[in-house]
């Protein structure tokens, strides 16, 4: 498997995306450099994944994985199983933002897809109310 080692030993990189993952579900849009990103989405579309399966076993994985942190586990399995269930992947978005000060790492956002989908949903409707209105008047 190939993977990007992001200058750490094993422990420490695994904890840190563990950490990363974490956060990108409960926030739902976390800042990061790009590598780092571009590595955490693997693994949170993993987690997502196996909420979707909703068995013991991807349950047991996905704790795993977390820190034995339940909470998360029950926001995926329950909250974001139900919103992606009609989706086959991709559930997250990198939206690059300007370099870092200091050392000049590419810094992006890194947040799930639904978000985004929801705000044009909005936005459609909003439309569509206006075409009403002037098509009435």
């Amino acid at each position: 498997m190939a993977y990007r080692k992001l200058g750490r030993d094993n422990k420490h990189r695994r904890s840190m995306l563990a950490t990363l993952t974490k956060q990108v579900i409960v926030n739902e849009s976390i800042t990061t450099t790009e590598t780092r990103a571009k590595e955490v989405r693997k693994f949170v579309d993993k987690m997502i994944t196996y909420g979707k399966k909703g068995d013991l076993v991807s349950r047991r994985k996905a704790l795993a994985f977390l820190h034995n942190d339940k909470k998360i586990v029950d926001k995926i399995f329950h909250d974001l199983a139900k919103r992606y269930e009609n989706r086959n992947g991709g559930y997250t978005q990198i939206l690059k933002l300007t370099e870092r000060r200091g050392d000049d790492s590419l810094m992006v956002i890194i947040k799930l897809v639904e978000e985004a989908e929801k705000q044009k949903e909005e936005k459609t409707t909003k439309t569509a109310k206006k075409d009403k209105e002037e098509v009435e008047a």
